[in-house]
């Protein structure tokens, strides 16, 4: 064989034996698990300080949720912070907050009001809105299960007498929706027992939080009937996230940020509402119950009578009122005669 040949086949074998090697060593190192040392936590060389677990806007009633302790340096420890070894947690439980205070943010003593302090109810109230206290029953404030910082609606029951001489339409109504407690009698916090639940405690008053106009409408809610209180659920409600969208009451951000849409909804969440109300009248109750005020007997009738007159004549007619019972009626004019007719109905 040629010796130039040899050589060559020589060399073929050395790279491909070259080229082999490191092709196992590449596969083999990829195959191996990496090991990699975990990354120890810092250890923070400080006392724990009370912060806050999310956003506490102005007019927050803490719970035990908003607040845990923390680690914090001690070169940055202020003396305004609460340090766990010198702060009872339930003490700061049903206090308000005075400043905003972002979470994670250690909570100052400056920033909370305590019930009984000066200005504490001022501090619990959004800004622009009114403290209202209404008179309730036990019965009307569902058993005393509503406390400080729940939402509830106001229902307003009346009885509507009308212009005739039968029984009184009876209607209820809710006239306020998702309205804030402040406080129940004289008490702005959740009273916890020995056991550490909250106890549960009947009251003969309840001051909200409302707008100028719904304080209004409640000194005259007031007057009409009586109100009763009715708790709402925690979770949100989808129909009238919807209908504030359509009313053009909230906008809706632009793009996709989750920030913009959480603080949407919070607004909407935290917003009292009135107007649109529902009612319920004593005939969707019973059927022996009216569902519209009672109208006035037929020599009752007089000029203000509710009628409407239909057909055409300019001269002054006589109008048939026999055997026409109560309730509103239609006159009929066909020349100088008038007829009226009932409006048949309950």
């Amino acid at each position: 064989m040629d010796s130039r040949k040899i050589i060559l086949l020589v060399g073929a074998l050395v790279v491909a034996a070259v080229t082999a090697f490191f092709a196992r060593t590449l596969i083999a190192g990829s195959a191996a698990p990496q090991a990699t040392a975990a990354a120890a936590a810092p250890v923070i060389d400080g006392p724990e300080v009370l912060v806050a677990t999310r956003a506490l806007p102005v007019g927050t009633i803490l719970d035990a949720s908003a607040l845990r302790f923390q680690p914090w340096p001690k070169e940055l420890v202020d003396g305004a912070y609460y340090l766990k070894a010198q702060t009872d947690l339930k003490a700061l439980q049903g206090t308000v907050v005075r400043n905003a205070i972002t979470a994670g943010q250690p909570v100052t003593q400056g920033a909370l009001v305590k019930p009984g302090d000066r200005g504490f109810l001022a501090a619990a109230l959004g800004p622009g809105m009114r403290a209202v206290t209404v008179p309730v029953s036990a019965q009307g404030s569902v058993a005393g299960f509503v406390f400080p910082g729940d939402r509830i609606d106001l229902v307003l029951t009346q009885e509507v007498a009308g212009g005739g001489d039968g029984p009184a339409l009876k209607v209820s109504e809710t006239v306020m929706r998702n309205v804030r407690v402040l406080a129940t009698d004289q008490r702005t916090d959740n009273q916890v027992g020995e056991d550490g639940k909250t106890e549960v405690r009947t009251f003969s008053t309840v001051t909200v939080e409302s707008t100028p106009k719904m304080a209004e409408q409640i000194a005259v809610a007031q007057t009409l009937g009586t109100l009763s209180l009715s708790l709402r659920s925690i979770a949100d409600n989808p129909a009238e996230l919807e209908e504030a969208i359509a009313s053009g009451a909230v906008k809706v951000p632009d793009g996709a940020d989750p920030a913009a849409e959480k603080a949407m909804m919070l607004r909407v969440a935290s917003q009292p509402q009135a107007g649109s109300s529902s009612y319920a009248t004593g005939a969707d109750v019973s059927r022996y119950q009216r569902s519209t005020v009672p109208g006035r007997a037929a020599g009752q009738m007089g000029g203000d009578a509710p009628a409407v007159g239909v057909g055409g004549g300019t001269g002054g007619g006589t109008v048939a009122t026999t055997g026409i019972p109560s309730g509103p009626v239609i006159r009929v004019a066909r020349g100088n005669n008038v007829t009226a007719v009932p409006v048949l109905g309950k």
